[in-house]
């Protein structure tokens, strides 16, 4: 049985790993990780839970070299970071410094067969130059290192984890190459699943204020879909009004503020206030009272104010500051102009920032959200599990993650769907194993 031997950077909980052993597996070769790049000791645990290691390094910068043993393939899902430009006139910008660079170095100095890297949806329009290009400069740059300096055949494809069979929308970067063939990384396979057939049922569901609140105000099935935050509006969002969670308020109140959140938002009031426009305006009485008629209007703004849904402040203008690194821009408050009345935006700090609709899919899982997802079961609200996190990533029943949670949801937040992998290392392993079969014939003498 034909070995190959790889390496996983930047490993995080080792998805890149599993697709790739899995697609050589099934085409009947032996895989051999020969060494792990992690920083995160919780990662590092979770590793060691689920995969046989022998050799984990730390932070790839302080690896020399000649500590790596030889491999066929390298793995990374390297973090994606701005490459720092050295003048408009260079071909291309320099890569030192960045994680890619890790990257880079190490195909440069140990030359094996091809590699996998992903990275976010995003480094495709990196350091965009003119508005119709197809790339930006970043990924630019790391074509022309991989294909011209290293010498690689290299194909890149935006692939969705929708289109896999898991239901999530998660679209990632992949960026693969190998010494003989460029892969070919498209596909035309569609498989929707919705959140419902990896879901876990008959668990115990929250209790909270917030919980309490949004069932006293909404049937379950009205809650699916729903996104808790007062930064923006739209039919799938619910403010913190519309549930009291600062304090009950009136029918009128609500109105009210719907109407203010929006007016707040249109460029004529800036004109009128005497400031740069931005995203959300102070209003004062005066101009409230222009779409919305009530003899109690000043009372009802204040008793807003009062529980925290207004804040009551000046407009804030539009500073412009020349500094050693050039013209820095911010907004500070302008007390010659009179105070308005102003949403409390952002997202709320409550356990709960979205409700998943079983039906459909889950939105693009990230670190700092995915740990405030709720799911209905049993008439009830909960957190989305750990194990049903897994499930929309692809991971295999077996995998555990044996770390807190908090630690589990950073881990998930930063992974890659798992099939994906497995569609792009199955094209890999079949260039390779045609190499191989090449080879083989090549070196076999012919009888006379």
């Amino acid at each position: 049985m034909q070995k190959v031997k790889f390496i996983d950077l930047f490993a995080g909980l080792g998805g890149i790993r599993l697709g790739f052993e899995k697609s050589f597996q099934d085409l009947g070769f032996e895989t051999e990780c020969v060494m792990t790049s992690e920083i995160k000791p919780y990662a590092v645990e979770t590793l060691s839970k689920n995969f046989n290691h022998d050799y984990f390094v730390g932070d790839i910068f302080q690896v020399d070299n000649k500590q790596i043993p030889d491999f066929d393939f390298l793995l990374g899902g390297f973090p994606c970071q701005p490459f720092s430009a050295g003048g408009k006139r260079q071909g291309f910008v320099d890569t030192r410094g960045t994680l890619f660079f890790e990257i880079e170095r190490i195909l440069r100095d140990k030359k094996p067969y091809g590699f996998i890297l992903e990275n976010v949806e995003g480094l495709v329009k990196h350091d965009l130059e003119n508005k119709n290009d197809e790339i930006g400069r970043t990924l630019s740059t790391i074509l022309y290192k991989l294909e011209n300096e290293l010498g690689y055949e290299v194909s890149w494809e935006v692939l969705d984890s929708i289109d896999f069979g898991l239901p999530q929308s998660r679209k990632r970067i992949f960026i693969v190459g190998t010494k003989d063939k460029k892969p070919n990384l498209k596909t035309e396979a569609k498989s929707f699943k919705s959140l419902k057939t990896i879901l876990e049922n008959g668990l115990e569901t929250m209790n909270t204020d917030l919980t309490k609140k949004l069932l006293s105000h909404f049937e379950i099935e009205d809650l699916y879909g729903k996104s808790i935050k007062d930064k923006r509006g739209g039919n799938n969002n619910i403010h913190s009004w519309d549930i009291g969670i600062k304090g009950e308020v009136s029918d009128e109140q609500i109105i009210l503020l719907n109407k203010l959140f929006k007016e707040r938002r249109k460029k004529h009031w800036a004109e009128k206030i005497g400031i740069d426009w931005m995203d959300g305006m102070p209003l004062n009485l005066e101009q409230i009272s222009t779409f919305y008629h009530s003899q109690n209007l000043e009372e009802m703004l204040n008793d807003l104010v009062e529980k925290g849904y207004l804040r009551f402040e000046h407009p804030k203008k539009l500073v412009r500051e020349i500094t050693e690194n050039g013209e820095k821009k911010y907004r500070d408050y302008d007390t010659t102009k009179p105070k308005g009345y102003n949403i409390v935006t952002g997202k709320l700090s409550f356990e709960i920032n979205k409700i998943l609709d079983p039906n459909d899919i889950a939105p693009t899982l990230v670190a700092t959200d995915v740990s405030r997802l709720a799911v209905p079961d049993n008439g009830g609200l909960r957190r989305l599990t750990i194990r049903e996190g897994l499930r929309l990533f692809g991971y295999p029943e077996w995998y555990e993650i044996p770390v807190k949670e908090t630690e589990a949801f950073d881990l998930l937040g930063n992974t890659v769907a798992v099939p994906v992998v497995e569609h792009v290392a199955k094209e890999v392993a079949e260039i390779y194993e045609s190499k191989l079969v090449y080879s083989t014939v090549k070196e076999t003498p012919v009888c006379s």
